[in-house]
């Protein structure tokens, strides 16, 4: 069955957000909402009558007796932890599903987000994990992917930036990630034990919130006989902290507070409370978890550190993209201004970070399903074989596009300045001219400007013949997918390499060729022309008057056809009479009568060096295969 919705699935250790995408729309993802709430508290609960219980039920519903707050981390055999994940899914899958949100079974893929330093191991030994929750369809994928291609489908991203790089700073709960997005691939960067997550501010309020209250050994005595009332005053230090960070300046009088509230009996209170000047002396408190390092001090050090792994490959991020919950404490985004400064690089916090993850988890999904369908599209479209039919149908139009120039050349360059030669008297016999100009022109057909015009005469004939073929078969698969038609053209031109590729026509082709077009129509046809000039002409006497003895004593018995071969190879044509005999106009008459029979050799020869042209087809189609991949791949990223 075909999978027809991919959710998000953004399990975090301090909340879950779910996001549902359609796979044949490109319409935004919908947040999905579990006890009327589209973010909910990552916490499970368990009640004798009610069951497993998730979110805000399992935190305020009387009667339960175990819950589980923060429990996301790194897959272990801890069975207590396995359990509560896969419960934790399950529970969550049965709700989406009875509430008619989801589909569920195997047209439903769930896309669940990890830390990106996470390794490839730790990945699969997680989706391993959660699929004990009997989710049919479960990935698991990085995070970062999931905040990049949420900028990229919500307009935040142009496409220089997709192109370039970013730099992803994911400040959540439990982790602080970095992730280099380079040319659309992800990279993730490294430093090692990672625990800088916004619940060791928690948990600092927390241990300060204890150490002050009035009752304190009871409170301890409490948490250690009843856990679920220390995850619920837990979870009021995580609120007096996201109250002071999403209103700042309203507490930096020393009067003035935010606070957190947790009754655990009518006489114990619990109430948590942050100002400027505490939140000041928590966040530049040593930490054990950060090896003894204050929050500030490590967040500090760790974004320096990224920007001096980059600055070793001499990269500068073209965007810092900020997202996690914790991005929402405006040191952060101080703190990476002030390391990656503007103009060179962007930084960017996500308004939403608690939606964020869940809707381009979804939108990830959907880009996946759908990239594999388009480039199975764009394969099937065009096998090698069909792409070799195409250009074998166009073999004769390229011959054409090449004939006229060949010539054409062979006689500006070759022919003309050999005859002006001659008629300068720098050649001295006819026979000398007609060698000089086989190697003249020998020399031409070899030369770059030969194979210049052979390039520039393929990309002509690849755009005007072969693109529009292609673009009839490409334009409907960009439709279907909606991305630009020119996202699977060649209208920027093509690659000289591709229609030529490894392959010089005026090697290969033209090789076997030239020794014909040489001999029969340029060498033997030009000379022969100026000989029939001096036989019919008015110089035949003075060469013979001149020359005759010399004739004769060598025994040359003077017939029309020794003449000819005596004129070419004993005459030493005067120089006085050379420019009377080949003025500039009898040159270009010589030329213009020699152009359409050598035009005729070109085009019969390379019609008849199939062996070159099979070669030429082969290896066209090939790389046309390669170059149509490489497009789709590039294309890929436009689709929503």
């Amino acid at each position: 069955m075909q999978v027809s919705e991919t959710i998000g699935f953004d399990l975090g250790h301090g909340e879950t957000a779910v996001a549902n995408a359609r796979v044949e729309s490109i319409e935004p993802p919908e947040m999905l909402e579990v006890n009327n709430k589209k973010i909910q508290i990552t916490a499970l609960g368990w009640h004798p009558d009610l069951g497993y219980l998730v979110g805000e039920q399992a935190l305020i519903q009387a009667g339960v007796t175990q819950l589980k707050i923060s429990f996301k981390q790194k897959p272990n055999k801890d069975a207590d932890y396995r359990k509560t994940m896969s419960k934790f899914l399950e529970t969550y899958y049965n709700l989406l599903k009875d509430s008619k949100q989801i589909e569920g079974g195997e047209i439903s893929q769930f896309f669940v987000g990890c830390p990106s330093g996470w390794s490839v191991s730790d990945r699969e030994e997680y989706q391993k994990l959660l699929k004990e929750s009997g989710i049919p369809q479960l990935r698991v994928i990085p995070e970062s992917r999931a905040a990049f291609m949420h900028a990229k489908e919500a307009g935040k991203l142009d496409y220089d930036k997709l192109k370039s790089s970013v730099l992803i700073v994911d400040i959540g709960s439990s982790t602080t990630d970095f992730t280099l997005v380079k040319s659309l691939h992800e990279i993730p960067m490294d430093f090692g034990s990672n625990a800088l997550g916004g619940s060791l501010i928690d948990k600092a309020i927390f241990a300060r919130t204890v150490a002050n209250h009035e009752d304190k050994a009871l409170l301890e005595r409490v948490f250690e006989q009843y856990p679920h009332h220390q995850a619920r005053c837990e979870l009021a230090c995580r609120k007096a902290k996201e109250e002071y960070f999403s209103n700042e300046p309203l507490y930096s009088h020393p009067q003035t507070f935010a606070r957190g509230f947790e009754s655990i009996n009518e006489q114990i209170y619990f109430i948590p409370q942050v100002n400027q000047a505490v939140m000041k002396e928590i966040l530049n408190q040593p930490l054990p978890e950060l090896g003894g390092k204050s929050w500030m001090r490590s967040f500090r050090e760790a974004v320096n550190e990224a920007k001096e792994k980059l600055d070793q490959q001499g990269m500068v991020p073209k965007l810092l993209l900020m997202t996690g919950g914790a991005s929402r404490m405006k040191f952060t985004r101080q703190v990476c201004e002030e390391i990656f400064p503007e103009p060179d690089t962007q930084v960017r916090p996500d308004p939403e970070p608690e939606r964020c993850i869940a809707l381009g988890l979804a939108r990830v999904g959907r880009w996946d399903l759908r990239a594999a369908a388009f480039k199975q599209e764009v394969n099937q479209r065009f096998d090698s074989k069909k792409l070799k039919e195409i250009v074998e149908r166009h073999i004769p139009e390229l011959i054409e596009l090449l004939t006229k120039p060949l010539s054409q050349g062979l006689i500006e360059n070759a022919v003309k300045p050999s005859l002006k030669d001659w008629r300068s008297n720098k050649i001295r016999t006819l026979a000398d001219l007609e060698s000089v100009m086989r190697d003249v022109a020998q020399k031409w057909i070899e030369s770059d400007r030969a194979r210049q015009i052979v390039k520039n005469q393929s990309i002509t004939w690849f755009n005007s013949k072969i693109q529009p073929e292609l673009a009839e078969e490409t334009d409907p698969i960009c439709q279907k997918y909606q991305i630009p038609r020119s996202s699977l053209r060649f209208e920027e031109g093509i690659d000289p390499a591709m229609v030529n590729p490894e392959l010089s026509i005026g090697d290969a082709i033209l090789a076997e060729t030239v020794s014909f077009i040489i001999n029969v129509v340029i060498g033997g046809g030009t000379v022969g022309s100026i000989i029939a000039l001096i036989l019919t002409g008015h110089l035949t006497w003075p060469i013979v008057l001149v020359y005759g003895v010399s004739v004769l004593a060598a025994g040359v018995e003077i017939t029309r056809s020794k003449t000819q071969e005596t004129i070419k190879t004993k005459v030493d044509v005067p120089s006085w009479s050379r420019p009377l005999l080949l003025s500039d106009s009898k040159i270009d008459s010589i030329c213009e009568q020699m152009n359409p029979e050598l035009e005729k050799v070109f085009r019969q020869q390379l019609t008849e060096n199939q062996q070159a042209f099979d070669e030429l087809i082969g290896k066209v189609g090939q790389e046309l295969k390669t170059a149509l991949n490489a497009k789709a791949e590039e294309a890929v990223i436009l689709i929503q």
